[in-house]
């Protein structure tokens, strides 16, 4: 640093991951039951229950004080270990899962997450940035990402959009504009009309809304076509999209470039 020159404010405006030291990350082991008391404080109306993986302590503290400014209740974990055990003890909305923990893969968690009657959301928090690491992770069973460093705002919305798709899911029938779908009575209308679907478009469209928001990579979307012994010439996956977007609507089917496709929710 040049004499004399003043030091610049840090910048808040993003998250950002820092290396803890040893005491940090000793200290970070009991953080997980300090939290949990800490986040339930507050007359908050049926709050979101978050549960954060993350073992970089400064960046666990800012998420959680930028999230519980916003009245989510937020428990913290910083490894895999306390993560499964925060999730035995406690029903969560959502999972912000860092992927590289001090004691493994955060993918390794998936599994578990997967196992629960009432499965969490999973976004996953990570500073790869390769393509092959976010299908990856959605191939795990995630069901969003964010690349570090993150704008706090963006996780908000990501999690906001979570809460919609909860509610969208507790509903009997998922609407998404004029558009009404009834997966138990395997039903769709639009504008009030019924929509006649075939075998490999209802196989594609269940698979999307049991999780609206979701992104689906091809792979799984390819798999959901199996099985099926429709005309050989409408075996391909954009094919089934295509037809599905000319009668639900183009804006309702979200092509993520590279990952794969998503159902719109409002």
């Amino acid at each position: 640093m040049v004499a004399g020159a003043a030091r610049r404010p840090e910048d808040r405006s993003t998250i950002r991951a820092s290396v803890p030291s040893a005491p940090e990350r000793a200290m970070n082991e009991r953080h997980y039951t300090l939290a949990r008391k800490t986040s339930q404080r507050g007359p908050v109306t049926n709050p979101m229950r978050v549960l954060l993986v993350e073992d970089d302590p400064a960046l666990s503290e800012a998420v959680c004080g930028y999230l519980r400014a916003k009245s989510f209740v937020v428990d913290t974990a910083p490894s895999l270990a306390l993560a499964s055990a925060a999730l035995r003890g406690a029903n969560y909305s959502a999972v912000l899962l860092d992927l590289h923990l001090s004691d493994g893969d955060g993918l390794a968690l998936l599994p578990q997450v997967r196992a629960l009657p009432e499965r969490p959301i999973v976004i996953v928090l990570t500073a790869r940035d390769q393509v092959s690491d976010r299908i990856r992770g959605l191939d795990a069973g995630a069901d969003d990402y964010l690349t570090k460093p993150y704008d706090p705002g963006e996780l908000l919305a990501r999690l906001r959009a979570v809460e919609r798709r909860r509610s969208a899911a507790d509903a009997p029938v998922l609407v998404l504009g004029d558009v009404q779908i009834d997966l138990a009575r395997e039903q769709v209308r639009r504008t009030g009309v019924p929509i006649a679907l075939t075998q490999k478009e209802w196989a594609l469209l269940r698979v999307m809304a049991a999780r609206p928001g979701r992104i689906h990579t091809r792979e799984n979307l390819q798999d959901a076509l199996y099985g099926f012994d429709d005309e050989a010439d409408s075996n391909t996956l954009e094919v089934f999209i295509s037809r599905l977007r000319r009668k639900l609507g183009r804006t309702h089917i979200e092509t993520v470039r590279g990952l794969g496709y998503r159902l719109v929710t409002p």
